[in-house]
This record gives structure tokens, C-alpha cells and sequence, in this order.
């Protein structure tokens, strides 16, 4: 696709049409009320979210895209000044309210954007999002392909987010005396809540922005912000720490619970005793990976006498995000997070279920190699990234400062974020990770 035309999740590029794919805060990166680019698309439940995401911001400027439904955007070519003609057609990306992925058609063929997504096979609502983005292919196999690889190891493996959710109420109820914390972003995980509310007859606590969040998506009678009512409470989820467990628990028996598709374990190096990722402890990531592995990643851990993780996560693990390339079938495969837990690119797994792959994409033992047998050199740098990407992310939590509320775990919450995705789609022969379409 010829630069300068639309632009996904990137908000400080030149473009003349802009895409959201969802409103977590490190795809709105440079995005404000005070944004004025150009026309901005998103799905009916993001621009219901957007004026309290974003107050004051122009609302004139959006352009609401039905899921399922395929629009035609008339555009200008910068270099010809010829007329251009881009269908685009949102499909539902099963990550958080709101969230979809793209998929663009035009002379230069199909492009699908994921941006964050959860493919599950065992899901209704993933299946009705197969159909949908079948239908929208029209029996064509897709051109270039910007991907979502979060997850994108074979060790990270985790149930559908229904058996997930059971865990939780399976560790709910095992301490009928405790009061329950979890750890939740600023959007995202309401199916869990809601599923909590409704298996334990139980109004759940969440912070007063979050009640608003919830109002606005239609959650009512379901959460609170009178702590006198429930025991159950979601909180701000980069405010739950040992040290916040540990002062609780000198008031009230309190445990903490964190559903996220990341290992977490407990550091026992650190005197606070901050939750952290295997990778972060002293000893190499590759044992850490094979520990995961051996332990089953998809079952619930306890962290602490007082905390456990959950797999409840809300991005595709490895499995899934095979299973939607052979779907798709690219001929070109594109990472949008240039940084994760365990970065290995996409194509080394996945290119041979990619139709036309350059030779710069093979991996560098053949093609028909499984995926274990990484190159050695392949392999060292891989860790290495991954250990100094745990490094910052740790350095950056030991940095938070939480304060107020009753819980003494609210609204200051330092939001860590992941590093800058999005992908910039352009002439294949131009292909760079940037992230404009």
C-alpha cells in the first residue's frame, strides 16, 4: 500500500485516514484532545468509550465502522494524484471492548491488521469472527499480514478464557473468609468480573473511573464503588504488589489474584517482594521457559502464601496464533510489537505457512526444520532481548508510587506499557516496522 494513505494505531504520521484498533493506552500513544490529522475509524463500542478516554476531543472527527460491514474510502494518491479506492473491513479481534483488526483491499492487493488479538478455537465469538473475516476474503488468501506475537513462543501456552475465569472462582471460594483482590487493566477483563459477579451472587469493587468504563458498556448493577458491599475488589492491576498484600493482610485476611497470560512468580531476591516474570529472577530464561513448561503454564500458581496468577489472558498464546496463520495463509508475515516477554520473530515459526516468503524471512536452518532446532546464535539473542526487556520493565514497576484509597492501592497507578506497536504498511519492497499504513 503506497505511504501516506491510512494510518493504524499511529497518530503522529502523515496519512489521510486513521484506523484505532482499540483504546488501550499504548495504541493511542499521541493521540489527544487536541488531535486534528484527519478522519479517525473505529468500531461502535470505541467511539461510545472515546469522549471519556479522551475529553474535549473533537468527536466530529470520527467515523464509526460497523463490525462485519465493509466500507469504500475514496483517497488521493500523494505521488500520482490519482483517485484511490480502499475497502476496509473491521473484524472483531476478541481482546477488549472495542477492539478490532483491519482488513484492507485495494490494487495493492489484501492487508490484515490484527493489532491485539485472541483467536480461540473452543470460543463462539471466535468462531463467529472466523466466519466473518472468511467472508471477507472471499476465498483470497491475504498479501501482508501485521500480527499480533505478544505470545509468540512455544512455551507460552494457556486455556480458553472461560476455564480461566473458573480458576478464579475456584480460588474465590476456597477462602470464604478473605477479601479478594485482582488485578485488572483500565479496559479489559469485564467478562471476567462479570462472570465472577454472577457465579458468586456478589457486586464487584472497582475504582471510579473503572464504574465509569463500566456504565458506559452497559455493566449495571454488577460493580460498585462502596467497599462495604462486596469483598470481591478489582483494582488498578500495576498497583498490586506483595508489599500491598502483606499490609492488608495485617488489617484483614486479603489474597491477591492476577489473570494474566504472563508467567509471573514471586522474586525472592527483592525484600518487597514485587510480582515479576521468571525471566526476571536470577537464573537463565531458557530454564525458566522449560520450568513453565514442565509445571503445565496453563494452571493456576501460587505466588505466595497470599497470591496467585491466573492464565487468563486476553492475546492469543502460540498455538492460536498458528492456527490464524495457517487461516490466513500471508505471503508476507509482520510482527506489531517490536518488543515482548520472548521476542522471536513471527516467520521463523510461522513461514511455512506463508505462501511467498523472501529469503531475508527464512529462518537460518531450512525451511523444512522444525521450530526447536533454533540456531545457536539465533537462540543467544533472543535471550538476551528478553532479559534486558524484563530489566527495564522491572526497573520501571520498582519506580511506581501507589497512594489513596481505602485499600491503599488506588488511582495512582503507574501504567506500564508496551513498547510502541503498530506496523507502517507500505510498497512491499519498503517493508519497515513503523507503523503506518
Amino acid at each position: 500500500m503506497e505511504k501516506g494513505l491510512v494510518s493504524v494505531d499511529q497518530w503522529t504520521v502523515e496519512g489521510q485516514a486513521y484506523f484505532l484498533t482499540h483504546l488501550h493506552a499504548d495504541h493511542t500513544r499521541g493521540l489527544s484532545a487536541a488531535w486534528r490529522r484527519g478522519p479517525l475509524f473505529c468500531s461502535p463500542i470505541s467511539a461510545r468509550l472515546f469522549p471519556a478516554k479522551f475529553p474535549g476531543f473533537d468527536l466530529s472527527l470520527l467515523r464509526v465502522l460497523e463490525v462485519g460491514a465493509t466500507r469504500a474510502l475514496d483517497l488521493v494518491s500523494p505521488t500520482t494524484g490519482s483517485r484511490v479506492q480502499i475497502l476496509v473491513t473491521p473484524i472483531d479481534a476478541h481482546h477488549c471492548p472495542g477492539a478490532v483488526m483491519y482488513l484492507f483491499h485495494g490494487a495493492f492487493g489484501l492487508v490484515l491488521y490484527t493489532g491485539d488479538f485472541r483467536w480461540e478455537s473452543s470460543s463462539k465469538r471466535a468462531e463467529l469472527a472466523k466466519k466473518m473475516l472468511l467472508d471477507a476474503l472471499q476465498g483470497n488468501t491475504v498479501d501482508v499480514l501485521y500480527m499480533d506475537n505478544t505470545y509468540c513462543h512455544p512455551s507460552l501456552s494457556f486455556p480458553p478464557r472461560h476455564v480461566a475465569a473458573q480458576q478464579v472462582i475456584d480460588i474465590i471460594t476456597m477462602h470464604p473468609d478473605h477479601e479478594i483482590i485482582i488485578g485488572i487493566d483500565n479496559l479489559g477483563k469485564e467478562d471476567l468480573l462479570v462472570h465472577i459477579s454472577k457465579a458468586l451472587c456478589t457486586k464487584v469493587w472497582v475504582w471510579p473511573e473503572r464504574l465509569q468504563t463500566m456504565h458506559l458498556l452497559g455493566y449495571d448493577n454488577i460493580f460498585t464503588t462502596n467497599t462495604s458491599v462486596t469483598r470481591v475488589r478489582a483494582v488498578p492491576r500495576y498497583s498490586l504488589t506483595f508489599e500491598t498484600l502483606d499490609a492488608l493482610n495485617t488489617m484483614h485476611p486479603t489474597i491477591g489474584i492476577l489473570p494474566s497470560g504472563l508467567p509471573w512468580a514471586l522474586d525472592l531476591s527483592k525484600k518487597k517482594g514485587f510480582l515479576c516474570t521468571l525471566s526476571e529472577k536470577n537464573h537463565s530464561y531458557e530454564g525458566s521457559v522449560n520450568q513453565l513448561h514442565k509445571n503445565q503454564m496453563h494452571l493456576t500458581r501460587k505466588l505466595k502464601q497470599n497470591a496467585y496468577s491466573v492464565p487468563y489472558s486476553e492475546h492469543s498464546c502460540f498455538s492460536e496464533i498458528e492456527e490464524f496463520v495457517k487461516l490466513v495463509q500471508p505471503s508476507i508475515l509482520s510482527r506489531i510489537v517490536p518488543s515482548t516477554f520472548c521476542y522471536i520473530n513471527p516467520r521463523y515459526y510461522f513461514s511455512r505457512y506463508c505462501i511467498d516468503i523472501h529469503p531475508s524471512d527464512e529462518p537460518s536452518s531450512s525451511k523444512s526444520d522444525k521450530a526447536e532446532d533454533v540456531d545457536t546464535n539465533e537462540k543467544n539473542g533472543t535471550l538476551q532481548r528478553c532479559k534486558s526487556f524484563i530489566k527495564v520493565k522491572a526497573r520501571e514497576l520498582r519506580k511506581a508510587k501507589y497512594a489513596r484509597g481505602k485499600l491503599g492501592i488506588r488511582s495512582r497507578t503507574y501504567a506500564l506499557l508496551k513498547t510502541k506497536r503498530g506496523a507502517k504498511i507500505m510498497d512491499t519492497d519498503e517493508m519497515v516496522l513503523n507503523s503506518s499504513l
